[in-house]
This record gives C-alpha cells, structure tokens and sequence, in this order.
C-alpha cells in the first residue's frame, strides 16, 4: 500500500475508533490492530499524538468537499442575507449526515477535554463566528440588521444547526419529530433568524420570504453538488 494510502487508512481507522471508544478508550496498539500494522508504522506516518489529531482534522475538512466560506463568497459580497446563512447551514448539515463519525468524535473530545476539541473549536468555530459575525456588523452598519450582539446571531444560528443535526444523527435517527430534508431545514432556520434580526426599515422591503428563500436555496444546493 502507497505511503499516502496508508496514512488516510490510519486517519480513518482512528476517527471509527475514537468515535466508538473516545480517546480515553482507544490506545495506539488498538488502532494499529485495526489497521493491519504495527505500532511503529503509526509513529512514522504520525510522530506525535498532535500530528495525528491535526491530521484527522485536516482529512475531514477535505472529505467534507466544499468549503462553506468559499460558498457564501458571491452571497457575502453582495449582501445577499438568505443566501449567506443558507449556504453556511446546508454545508453544516449536509457534512454531519456524511460524517456521522466525525460528528461522535467531537462529541467524545469535548466531554473528555481532549485537546482536538481545542484544535477544532480554533480552527473552525472561531473561524465561523469571525466570518459571520463580521458580516452581521457590515449589515448593521448598512441598517439591514437591528442592533444587537453579532455573536449572539451566529451562535442563534449555529445552535439551530447544531442541535438539529444531533437529534437526527443521535437521538432521533427515526425522524419522529422533525422528518424534513436538509434543504428544508436550513429554509425554516434562515427566515426564523432573518424575522428576528432584520431592522424594521428593512423588513419594511420584504414583500416576499418564502419564493425568495426557495430560489435562493435551490441555486446553493446546485452549487453545492456540482
């Protein structure tokens, strides 16, 4: 097996582990086992803990396919409101159902303390609450959006997202609460935080939140799958 194919084997055997067993339970003889190798092998592709927590976190960000931020790019620009918080939340979404490991393994890291939760939260919570929040001050500024805590809007946002996401992939895989696709979800998310955060000068422009929400949606998710 090619060096480059036996690292991303080793990073997906450790996430399957870490997310069954947590960090605490898995040890680097189990995770080898499960690979096929030794224990040495895992020390040449990984020479410290950190570069193979670094490394899951890398192989995720890139399996996940699209980079949300690159996503929202034209919408951000061109103070497109429904468009930037729908194209966050449809990649949000859309990668915990293609990662449901990956979604454990966070889980597993923040209730041990393990230090990939700190990895993760530098590299992408905080990297989303500067970005969004960001956008949310420029929208205030413009009058669009009343006045308020911008991270109190992104965390609004993510908190729908987030919890939504565990209830589907955890405690309701069934869907006997809410059965709806991705797609809808973010549509209903979007306009409860835009109803909350828009100015009333700007409200005053809406004439139309749902074909508008719909059109916009549909164009994210074709760009999304291309």
């Amino acid at each position: 097996m090619a060096a480059e194919e036996r690292r991303r084997q080793i990073i997906r055997v450790a996430v399957s582990l870490f997310a069954l067993h947590g960090f605490r339970g898995t040890t680097t003889k189990e995770i080898a086992n499960a690979a096929g190798v030794s224990e040495a092998i895992i020390f040449r592709h990984f020479a410290t803990k950190e570069d193979l927590y670094s490394a899951i976190l890398d192989c995720c960000a890139c399996e996940g396919g699209v980079d949300p931020f690159e996503s929202m790019a034209e919408a951000f620009k061109g103070n497109d409101d429904r468009a930037v918080f729908q194209a966050l939340g449809l990649a949000v979404l859309n990668f915990h159902d293609e990662n449901p490991e990956f979604q454990r393994l966070l889980l597993h890291s923040a209730l041990e303390g393990h230090e990939l939760a700190q990895m993760f939260w530098d590299r992408t919570v905080m990297q989303t609450y500067e970005f969004l929040g960001g956008y949310v001050r420029r929208r205030q500024a413009a009058g669009a959006f009343r006045a308020m805590d911008p991270m109190m809007v992104v965390r609004a946002f993510l908190g729908m997202l987030i919890h939504h996401s565990n209830n589907n992939n955890l405690w309701d895989k069934g869907r006997q609460i809410l059965n709806i696709s991705n797609e809808q979800a973010v549509l209903e998310f979007t306009e409860i935080l835009l109803r909350g955060t828009f100015s009333n000068a700007q409200i005053n422009t809406e004439s139309n939140f749902p074909s508008e929400s719909e059109q916009h949606l549909c164009s994210i998710n074709s760009d999304l799958k291309s």
